[in-house]
């Protein structure tokens, strides 16, 4: 069973069973969400967006167009996601980039995640880290830019 609470503008039809959305958010219509998710408080996700399996979006967080977001994926709060290098208001050139965060990465509360990153495979990522590159399978990265930790989690 799907759970949308009342206050929940969800006009996807492709949201897997035992998913649950929030409070006051915002779901476009050719979004795809996966299976046991829980979609937080106050979260808006684009249409060209995919997420995967057992995802938690905590609240605060905006899914732009572009963005793929793998299963058992941990979205902290406030995280900030991009789709343009060059923001510029009725952009003509807009080029969109696709950003993909790969299974079992965690993002910190505030991170920044810049477009055209990858973030692979249980990969973590700090709290308040601005992320200008990929980063490599099972490494923490965080900073401002975000760079390689030598920390065990």
């Amino acid at each position: 069973m799907i759970k949308i609470h009342p206050t929940a503008e969800v006009l996807s039809q492709s949201i897997g069973e035992n998913t649950m959305i929030w409070q006051y958010c915002v779901v476009l219509s050719d979004a795809v969400i996966g299976e046991n998710c829980n979609i937080n408080y106050n979260v808006f996700i684009e249409n060209n967006v995919y997420i995967g399996n057992n995802v938690t979006i905590k609240p605060g967080v905006q899914i732009w167009d572009g963005i793929s977001i793998e299963d058992d994926v941990f979205i902290g709060p406030n995280v900030t996601f991009t789709n343009d290098k060059n923001p510029v208001s009725k952009n003509k050139n807009f080029t969109l980039l696709k950003t993909t965060v790969k299974k079992g990465a965690s993002i910190g509360a505030n991170a920044t995640i810049l477009p055209g990153i990858t973030i692979h495979e249980n990969a973590v990522v700090g709290a308040g880290s601005v992320v200008t590159k990929d980063v490599p399978a099972g490494e923490t990265w965080f900073g401002n830019p975000a760079k390689k930790q030598n920390i065990k989690v």
